[in-house]
C-alpha cells in the first residue's frame, strides 16, 4: 500500500488538533463539575450523561475524517494484472533422450501435456512462439496470440537425434527479434521478451551454449530454464540401456547469467508446477492501482455510525 498524492496526508495534523481540542474540553468539563461542592444536589439537578458512550460518536467521527483524508491522498494497492505485449519463446528439447520413462508416461509426453496446459493458462496479451530442437533447431511457430495454433504445434512435435541447445537459444532470439520489429510499445521501446528453455540432456552438436548466453545478454532477453528428468533416466538402443542424465549445471548457468530463473523437475507433477510458476512470472505483473473508493466507503460508514451514536445516546448531533 502506498499513497500517490501523500501531500494530502498533512491534513491529518488537523484531525489530531481536533482530537486534542476535544480532550481539553473534556478536562475542562470535569474541572467545572468539581467546583460544585454539593455533589448530592448536583446529581439531582444535572441530567444523566451516557458515560463513556458519549465519546463514541466523536471517536467514530475522527476515524471518518482519517478515512476521508487518506482518500484524498489517493491510496494505491499492489494488484496482480495480466502482462500485455510481451513475447515468449518456448524452446523444447525433442532429442531421443526424451523417450526415457523415468517420468511417466515418458519425459516427452509429460513435457507436451504440461506445456499445453501452460499455453492454455497464459494471459491472452502474451505473444507465444515455439522452437523445437534436437540435432538442429526449428522455429515451429512464430510468436502469436492464437493459443490453438501453438497447442497444435506442440502436439505435432516428433523426436529426433542429438541435442543442439545453443542453436535453440539463437533460434528463439532471432524469432523474437523478427517479431518485435514494428511492435514497439508506446514509449518507443520493444515489448518485454523472455525465452523458456526445457531440456533433459547435455548438448551434443551445434553452436556453443556460452556464445548463445552472451547473445541473450546483449539482447537483454532473460532465459528461464527447466532441467527435466532424473539422473537415473535411461533409453534403450539396440538392446542396451543408455544413461541420459540431465545437465543441471549448464541449465542453471544459462538462467543465472541471463537474468532468468532456473527450475528442476523430476516428475510429471513437478513439471506442471514449474510451468505454473513460469506462467506467474511472465504472464503477470504487479501494479499499484488506486483504491480510493474503499477509503471513501469506510469514511461514509463511520460518519453514519457517528451520527447514529450521537442521536441514540445524546439526542443531539454536537
Amino acid at each position: 500500500m502506498k499513497f500517490l498524492s501523500p501531500i494530502w496526508l498533512l491534513l491529518l495534523i488537523g484531525v489530531l488538533l481536533l482530537i486534542a481540542l476535544y480532550l481539553v474540553l473534556q478536562l475542562r468539563r470535569k474541572k467545572y463539575a468539581a467546583r460544585f461542592t454539593n455533589v448530592e444536589m448536583l446529581g439531582k439537578i444535572a441530567p444523566k450523561r451516557p458515560g463513556w458512550r458519549r465519546h463514541v460518536a466523536f471517536g467514530l467521527l475522527a476515524l471518518a475524517l482519517v478515512a476521508f483524508t487518506s482518500a484524498m491522498a489517493v491510496p494505491a494497492a499492489k494488484v496482480k494484472v495480466p502482462r500485455n505485449q510481451a513475447t515468449v519463446c518456448m524452446a523444447l528439447d525433442v532429442s531421443l533422450s526424451m523417450k526415457a520413462e523415468d517420468i511417466k508416461p515418458s519425459r516427452f509426453e509429460a513435457m507436451k501435456e504440461s506445456a499445453t496446459k501452460f499455453v492454455d493458462e497464459l494471459p491472452q496479451g502474451i505473444n507465444l512462439g515455439l522452437v523445437s530442437f534436437a540435432g538442429t533447431a526449428t522455429v515451429v511457430q512464430q510468436p502469436t496470440i492464437d493459443r490453438a495454433v501453438v497447442t497444435n504445434a506442440i502436439d505435432s512435435l516428433k523426436l529426433d537425434q542429438a541435442t543442439a541447445t545453443g542453436d535453440a537459444i539463437f533460434a528463439c532470439l532471432q524469432s523474437i527479434t523478427n517479431f518485435q520489429k514494428g511492435t514497439e510499445t508506446g514509449d518507443g521501446k520493444p515489448a518485454a521478451a523472455r525465452i523458456v528453455l526445457l531440456s533433459d540432456g547435455y548438448q551434443t552438436v551445434g553452436k556453443d551454449v556460452d556464445s548463445a548466453i552472451e547473445a541473450a545478454k546483449e539482447a537483454k532477453i532473460p532465459i528461464s530454464t527447466i532441467a527435466f528428468g532424473t539422473d537415473s533416466g535411461t533409453i534403450e538402443n539396440d538392446g542396451d540401456n543408455i544413461p541420459v542424465p540431465v545437465d543441471k549445471q549448464k541449465m542453471q548457468q544459462v538462467a543465472e547469467e541471463t537474468g532468468g530463473t532456473y527450475f528442476s523437475a523430476e516428475s510429471a507433477d513437478e513439471i506442471s508446477k514449474v510451468w505454473e510458476d513460469i506462467g506467474e512470472q511472465i504472464g503477470y505483473t504487479y501494479e499499484f492501482q488506486p483504491v480510493t473508493t474503499r477509503f471513501v466507503g469506510a469514511g461514509l460508514v463511520l460518519a453514519f455510525l457517528a451520527v447514529g451514536a450521537a442521536l441514540l445516546w445524546t439526542n443531539r448531533l454536537l
